[in-house]
């Protein structure tokens, strides 16, 4: 199988390709820009823009490394997921150089971590018709189904057993991993013994929308940084991502959601804040007709009234400060919302700190900056800070609204 590296966001060197890989790419990824070599019939330049991972296509194996490096990256995911503060030493693995390795190697480190412990257990309620009663007795059922025969009966139990919800994300997860194409024996080796340890727990699959979350207590607290890795491979990973006719095995992530996510959690402890208050959402349309929707990352309401609006931006630009097209859309979102002002929050090198005053309006649009090639903790750090300044935001938000009151 031939082995293509590339570099998010970077340019690539020519590639060999056929018409039918060519094609095969491109439908598994339409994210990459795939161009003629200058002088070549079948060399092409790859270019892909913030999608990373790893992804397999007949006789193909591609892998699209991101430009903050695979420990970072992992770092803000998993704190996304889960809140779970890896540290450096937790991701020692010099030798994976694939992110599909790098996520098996994680995984089974932390199975080792979790279930040196021994296997979580709890109890789950089971229903079974059987020969012996044990628990309680379904009468109604008993009545429906066996029509007045004594046995078997229809019964409800609680069962302590290990195959619970923790422990089939573990399994699940590592048997995904296990059909990406793996380049590391070590990763392989790890996989193996995490799925043996969970050979009693049931297979299940899990789709990459609708992963269960798993509540932590003081009985539990130890899967949490197996759990959060779990969580990222069943959501971001895929046995079969089909794109037309094309099957492409593998684990693909985009930079966009991860950055989003990260901010967003982020800023919610920081600002000490709920999910109900901060994030995502819809809000009033730009226009009065009501045609134009807008749909900011960061919105900080208190009852029914909004407070701060802001954007999280991790797209490539040519130059060290944000576009014009992104100052329009935060200054359209603090125009349509009242507000005195709005914040774009980049990833460092994709812009730099600044703050604009629009004229005659006097509305502030505030830019930050966050370096991800830091440890985890520096960038939440960092985070802090932009917290501050968006409370300065909400301050002057709320001024303004006394103000109006007032006269």
């Amino acid at each position: 199988m031939r082995l293509i590296e590339l570099q998010e966001y970077r340019e690539s060197e020519p590639h060999q390709l056929s018409a039918t890989e060519r094609d095969s790419l491109k439908k598994a990824l339409p994210s990459l820009t795939i161009q003629h070599a200058i002088g070549t019939e079948s060399e092409y330049r790859i270019t892909p823009s913030s999608t990373v991972g790893a992804v397999e296509l007949d006789g193909l194996s591609v892998l699209i490394r991101p430009k903050i490096g695979i420990p970072q990256l992992l770092s803000l995911a998993c704190y996304a997921i889960g809140q779970v503060k890896f540290q450096e030493r937790d991701f020692g693995f010099p030798d994976a150089s694939a992110l599909p390795d790098f996520l098996a190697l994680v995984l089974a480190s932390q199975a080792r971590r979790a279930f040196s412990r021994g296997l979580l257990h709890n109890y789950r309620v089971r229903e079974e018709a059987l020969h012996t009663v044990r628990g309680r007795i379904r009468f109604a059922d008993q009545l429906r189904r066996r029509f007045g025969t004594p046995l078997p009966v229809e019964v409800r139990y609680d069962e302590f057993t290990d195959d619970i919800l923790p422990n089939r994300l573990v399994k699940a997860a590592a048997y995904r991993l296990r059909r990406m194409p793996l380049l590391s024996p070590k990763a392989r080796a790890g996989l193996g013994w995490t799925a043996a340890m969970l050979d009693a727990v049931s297979l299940r699959e899990f789709p990459s929308n609708d992963v269960p979350v798993v509540a932590f207590d003081r009985l539990n607290e130890h899967y949490r940084g197996v759990i959060a890795i779990s969580l990222l491979v069943l959501r971001y990973g895929e046995f079969e991502a089909l794109a037309g006719a094309v099957r492409a095995p593998g684990f693909l992530m985009n930079m966009n959601d991860v950055f989003q996510e990260f901010v967003t959690v982020a800023l919610r402890q920081a600002l000490g804040v709920s999910s109900v208050a901060f994030g995502e959402r819809s809000i009033s349309t730009l226009d009065q007709a009501g045609r134009v929707n807008l749909k900011p990352d960061l919105v900080w309401r208190e009852g029914s009234k909004c407070l701060f609006v802001g954007d999280a931006k991790y797209k490539k630009i040519e130059i060290q400060h944000a576009p014009n097209s992104d100052l329009y859309q935060i200054l359209a979102y603090a125009t349509a919302l009242d507000l005195p002002g709005g914040m774009l929050i980049y990833a460092k090198g994709e812009g730099e700190p600044a703050v604009h005053t629009v004229r005659h309006s006097g509305k502030r649009l505030e830019v930050a900056a966050l370096d991800l090639c830091q440890p985890l903790e520096a960038v939440l750090k960092d985070v802090g800070k932009v917290a501050h300044r968006i409370k300065a935001l909400r301050d002057d938000a709320r001024r303004d609204r006394m103000s109006v009151y007032a006269s």
